[in-house]
């Protein structure tokens, strides 16, 4: 057995959380200083981890290493999980050729890149985001976008820059769910809040990928169809999560943002949009400047109405699928296949002596994500008539080409679980919740260092949500603005997430280059991290406390 400690150095929370921060520091300076591999850089940082738990929080070393192996496991399954499947449902459209058909109806609406950006990578992804989370967006979509000719590095940026307004309401709500059970606060208001800050994150974020594909020209020559898809996007995502229902927010924002986006264009057709962005212009430099680089050459290739559907039935499938999941009696019915168990020989209790909510494992094989997406991965084969051989070698190049991924991930969920259970995570968080009234700032700030180690909003919610409105409480602020900022900021750490990053970089042939794509979407993750923490200091002043319900 293992009783936490938060201020095991000299009894002080601030020199404390600075031997606790070593873990985290040595993993994004060896990701974005030294340039070290993902998964390499991840392993010291678990080693680092570990070291800190057992001769820093006394921490026995088989306690110690069996909140690693859990962390490890929680990682392949249910993330990776996810992430597999929907990778192979990808490479399967790939081979039968049906990824190119769907190519060419998304150039249809517009070859323009910079739209194709905002429809893809923000609405189509958001769609994602809402059924599954857990990275298929960015897995999908980069792969989607490089069928559209963005160049590898381009596509990965951008879609990890667009996988942040969506993720608070992703995978059907759980992030909301989750802190709703953690912190006791009710979920349609705690949803409510959260509506009423990312919407305002999501005006700007179809500029920032208009920027990322075409810098300045692109923000003069398309700044209409930006401002389409962000207002539209942001209401919806506002009216839905404050008068409807959360869990579908982000379901009923991404259509709706993808419909307005798409009459835009049309409303907008035989000006600028005629002419496709070059491959290589923007600020994410992967070739020449967009002004001397050629433009791609145009698939002028007519798919029939037939092939059309069949392109686009994977994906409505999916959609289908997790939609028939959230029926009252099928959700129950699979809820009941899952299995929830004490982690064997993990005892970590709190200092009051209870048990640690986080030593339990939940194995929900058939209601998760990724399962749904292995049995749409099946029905899939059916439709597109995919042989058994090349569906299975499919997914056999799929685990190839993931495996720095894999260990990644398994890396840094058992970093997460190491300092989330010997007491790291907690101590870092009371030492910056001991700032008072200043913590309506910081707040935002711990989501997103919870969603960067974890690379989950959910587990984020998980980590800080209670400590959240415990330092509310005793700094006289608003609980549910708090708790909600933990989401809302969380979603800002997603993008420079090492396991994100390393999803990104494998499904675009990236191995091994995450570092790479780390230092491109940094100073975005920031910007936006100043502006929320602004938005909820903001909010907890009479200043903007009027947009709280």
């Amino acid at each position: 057995m293992y009783v936490q400690q938060y201020a095991p150095v000299l009894g002080s929370l601030a020199w404390s959380s600075l031997v606790a921060a070593l873990p985290l520091l040595v993993l994004f300076v060896l990701l974005g200083g030294l340039r070290v591999r993902a998964w390499l850089a991840s392993i010291v940082a678990l080693v680092i981890s570990l070291l800190v738990a057992v001769l820093v929080y006394a921490m026995p070393v088989g306690q110690a290493l069996l909140a690693g192996t859990e962390g490890a496991v929680f990682g392949f399954f249910p993330i990776l999980w996810i992430v597999i499947n929907a990778l192979w449902i990808y490479r399967m459209t790939v081979r039968t050729g049906h990824f190119d058909v769907l190519r060419r109806s998304f150039s249809s609406v517009s070859d323009d890149q910079r739209v194709q950006a905002i429809i893809i990578a923000f609405a189509f992804g958001a769609l994602l985001e809402a059924l599954a989370g857990f990275g298929a967006p960015v897995a999908i979509c980069t792969v989607m976008l490089m069928a559209v000719n963005f160049p590898p590095l381009k596509a990965a940026v951008v879609a990890l820059v667009a996988n942040t307004a969506p993720v608070a309401f992703g995978a059907i709500a759980v992030p909301i769910t989750t802190l709703a059970q953690v912190t006791g606060l009710p979920e349609d208001v705690l949803g409510a809040v959260v509506g009423r800050q990312t919407p305002v994150l999501a005006i700007f974020v179809p500029f920032v990928l208009v920027a990322l594909v075409d810098g300045m020209r692109g923000l003069r020559e398309t700044w209409g169809v930006a401002l389409v898809g962000g207002v539209v996007f942001a209401v919806a995502q506002f009216l839905t999560s404050n008068f409807l229902s959360v869990p579908l927010t982000d379901i009923v924002a991404s259509l709706l943002c993808a419909g307005a986006v798409v009459l835009a264009v049309r409303a907008r057709r035989g000006s600028a949009d005629r002419v496709p962005v070059a491959a290589g212009g923007g600020d994410v430099p992967d070739g020449p400047a967009a002004g001397s680089a050629p433009v791609p050459e145009r698939d002028t290739t007519r798919d029939s109405t037939r092939d059309t559907v069949l392109a686009y039935l994977p994906y409505v499938i999916i959609i289908a699928l997790f939609s028939i999941q959230q029926i009252p009696p099928i959700k129950a019915a699979l809820d009941a296949t899952t299995v929830k168990f004490r982690w064997p020989g993990l005892d970590v209790r709190s200092p009051s002596g209870s048990q640690v909510s986080s030593t339990s494992f939940t194995l929900n094989w058939l209601a998760s994500a990724g399962s749904i997406l292995l049995i749409a991965g099946l029905i899939t084969m059916l439709v597109l008539r995919v042989a058994p051989r090349t569906a299975v070698s499919s997914y056999g190049q799929t685990l190839t080409e993931l495996r720095t991924a894999i260990v990644t991930v398994m890396a840094v969920l058992a970093l997460a679980y190491v300092m989330n259970l010997s007491g790291q995570t907690i101590t870092i968080g009371q030492w910056l919740a001991a700032t008072g009234g200043f913590f309506a700032v910081l707040s935002p700030v711990l989501g997103w260092l919870g969603v960067a180690v974890t690379g989950s909003d959910t587990s984020s919610n998980s980590l800080f949500g209670a400590l959240q409105v415990a330092a509310a409480e005793r700094s006289g602020l608003d609980p549910v603005l708090l708790a909600a900022a933990n989401t809302s900021g969380g979603v800002l750490g997603k993008m420079i997430s090492p396991q994100n990053l390393a999803i990104a970089a494998s499904a675009v042939g990236m191995a091994g280059r995450e570092g790479e794509i780390f230092r491109r979407v940094l100073p975005w993750s920031l910007v936006f991290l100043v502006g929320m923490a602004a938005l909820v200091y903001l909010q907890s002043t009479p200043v903007l406390g009027w947009m709280l319900p």
